[in-house]
């Protein structure tokens, strides 16, 4: 039995496979997001769309969520914040960052889902994406600067080239 990819540390069909194969519907706002996370690494993007509340809508484009889910090398899901999302609960906010490598970098993806209960499923309503600014820890090197590699020569012909 392969350990589930949400990180709960259950076996996968003990914990998202059910939601996932429509065996069994996820009871709160993070057991949704769990298995949405293990959705992308399982590459089961029927599911994703399927937990949406706009299913059919423009809030998702499929081919570039089942390309992100392909080309990604998921590292792992970290709940941050649950606000509500209980089984007694008819919304919920669910803060997470999901890791991945993609191009030979690694990412992490920092979001703050809501979620809404509808006809007694948890479903997907929108997310926010937090960004994190990146700080120069070196100074900028210009085109005209010294090389910093001490060649002695300007950086646009030495290593800037």
């Amino acid at each position: 039995m392969a350990t589930c990819p949400c990180g709960s540390g259950a076996s996968y069909e003990s914990c998202c496979g059910p939601y996932i194969s429509g065996k069994a519907k996820a009871p709160t706002a993070e057991a949704l997001m769990r298995s949405r996370y293990s959705a992308y690494v399982m590459h089961a993007i029927g599911y994703i769309v399927d937990t949406c509340v706009d299913k059919g809508g423009d809030s998702i484009n499929v081919e570039e969520t089942k390309r992100w889910s392909e080309d990604s090398e998921w590292k792992g899901l970290k709940i941050l914040r649950v606000e509500k999302g209980g089984v007694s609960d008819s919304e919920g906010v669910v803060e997470f960052i999901a890791s991945y490598v993609m191009d030979g970098r690694l990412e992490n993806h920092h979001e703050i889902s809501a979620f809404k209960k509808a006809d007694g499923a948890w479903l997907f309503e929108n997310g926010q994406t937090i960004t994190e600014t990146i700080t120069r820890v070196a100074p900028k090197v210009g085109r005209n600067d010294p090389c910093p590699c001490g060649s002695g020569k300007k950086y646009k012909q030495c290593c800037g080239r």
